[in-house]
């Protein structure tokens, strides 16, 4: 089979080397044409679709895929797929139990302390103590919330349907896992239903002085909405490694307000060492005429 590596955000030769080694019976491409018969992307050039007349699936290389769905020029009626990187998965769960810990724990404090050469023991909670809600339960989600669980805290998840995972209260009722979440964790793609969610609304409805924690995209805060919330205190911190625009500039707000942790959309990188052979058994699913693996309803937008 013919393949294309069309991004114009990821290193293609990070990525070429070991899908080659991958996939030896197929030819890796880097220039589009009528014989390719799967599109590996993350942000193509402008006109790449427009250049794939015989397309057999769009294989993403990011598990975020909202970027495709909304391309004027992407082709609909070709299946579009997600990465499912088990890597990404356990470099997001691990972002989202520093930031849990460094709240929990009070360390974003002791740093300030520090600072001040303050010495100062403030109260300590057991994990127990503490509700997590998770918002979105797709795979990453899923491995956090129950990541979460193992470590003792109390722990809600909200995603459309219901979900069956050991040790955490699933529900769609997105006002009550507000309402109970000291600690909330945004995981969930945006769509038109999921943009804008985490509004004045929904801080309001949280526990005073809990913590908000957004590893999914810049667009599901209202950013007036958040600073409102911290500047009152309903909400004691925020840690933010999305944001609507990205880079964020260098006037934002954000930068120099006390309570928010900044990082550049690092939670969780694609790793081509675990996503690779991911990628080539969809390959070899399309070989065989089989249905890829994490293929996206269009109309729900994931």
């Amino acid at each position: 089979m013919n393949l294309l590596f069309a991004s114009s955000s990821e290193n293609p030769d990070r990525w070429i080397p070991p899908l080659e080694r991958a996939l030896p019976r197929d030819r890796v491409h880097r220039e589009p044409g009528p014989h390719i018969d799967v599109a590996l992307v993350a942000q193509p050039p402008t006109g790449t679709y427009a250049r794939l007349p015989n397309l057999k699936l769009v294989q993403s290389l990011w598990m975020g895929v909202e970027d495709i769905v909304a391309d004027p020029d992407y082709p609909r009626h070709v299946p579009l797929a997600r990465l499912i990187d088990p890597g990404m998965i356990a470099a997001m769960t691990e972002t989202v139990l520093a930031h849990v810990l460094d709240w929990h724990r009070h360390h974003y404090r002791y740093r300030a302390q520090q600072a001040e050469r303050r010495w100062e023991q403030l109260p300590q909670f057991m994990a127990g103590d503490r509700t997590v809600g998770v918002l979105g339960l797709g795979a990453l989600g899923a491995d956090a919330a129950q990541a979460l669980r193992a470590h003792g805290f109390r722990v809600l998840g909200w995603s459309r349907r219901p979900k069956l995972l050991p040790g955490v209260e699933s529900t769609v009722e997105l006002w009550d896992v507000l309402g109970r979440s000291d600690i909330l964790v945004c995981l969930l793609p945006l769509t038109a239903e999921t943009r804008g969610i985490l509004d004045a609304k929904a801080f309001a409805r949280m526990p005073q002085g809990g913590c908000v924690i957004n590893v999914a995209r810049g667009g599901h805060v209202i950013e007036k909405d958040l600073l409102a919330a911290l500047d009152s205190g309903r909400i004691s911190r925020a840690y933010l490694d999305v944001f609507e625009t990205e880079p964020l500039p260098p006037g934002h707000p954000f930068w120099s307000h006390p309570n928010i942790a900044i990082t550049p959309h690092t939670a969780a990188l694609t790793e081509p060492r675990t996503s690779v052979p991911k990628i080539a058994a969809n390959i070899e699913r399309v070989r065989r005429g089989e249905r890829p693996e994490g293929l996206i309803d269009l109309a729900a937008g994931y």
